[in-house]
């Protein structure tokens, strides 16, 4: 953890946070992550009248992955509107899982933590190249 600044990850999720769409629930959400070679990506959470059609920080987040260039993510966070630290629900956990490099680290609620640790056991592009 010690070559990850996490005040500049924070500050970038903070910063995403106050793009955030949120008309409905007012829950503003910003996440920011460290890529391998180096880059922080953010996403922000979009929200839909049709609300399982909001779209979660997270997503945002892969999304801007992609945009810039791909690769794996090895340091996450995520805050509310007031800036504090927040843990993504199962269905996030799982899309950042997707996209983690081995051994990822979220700071949580309850500390840092490895993406293993926060989705045990977990089904993903790994298993898939194990079974081939």
């Amino acid at each position: 953890m010690s070559e990850i600044n996490w005040s500049v990850l924070r500050e970038a999720a903070n910063d995403a946070m106050a793009k955030a769409y949120v008309p409905y629930s007012k829950f503003k959400v910003g996440a920011a992550a460290l890529t391998e070679d180096g880059r922080i990506v953010s996403g922000c959470n979009v929200e839909n009248a049709s609300y399982g059609l909001t779209l979660c920080a997270e997503c945002a987040l892969v999304s801007q992955l992609f945009m810039t260039g791909g690769g794996r993510l090895v340091a996450f966070t995520c805050v509310d509107g007031h800036g504090n630290i927040l843990m993504p629900c199962g269905r996030c956990r799982q899309l950042l899982f997707e996209h983690s490099a081995k051994g990822m680290i979220l700071e949580t609620v309850s500390g840092f933590k490895t993406i293993d640790e926060v989705i045990p056991d977990a089904f993903g592009p790994r298993d898939l190249e194990e079974r081939k």
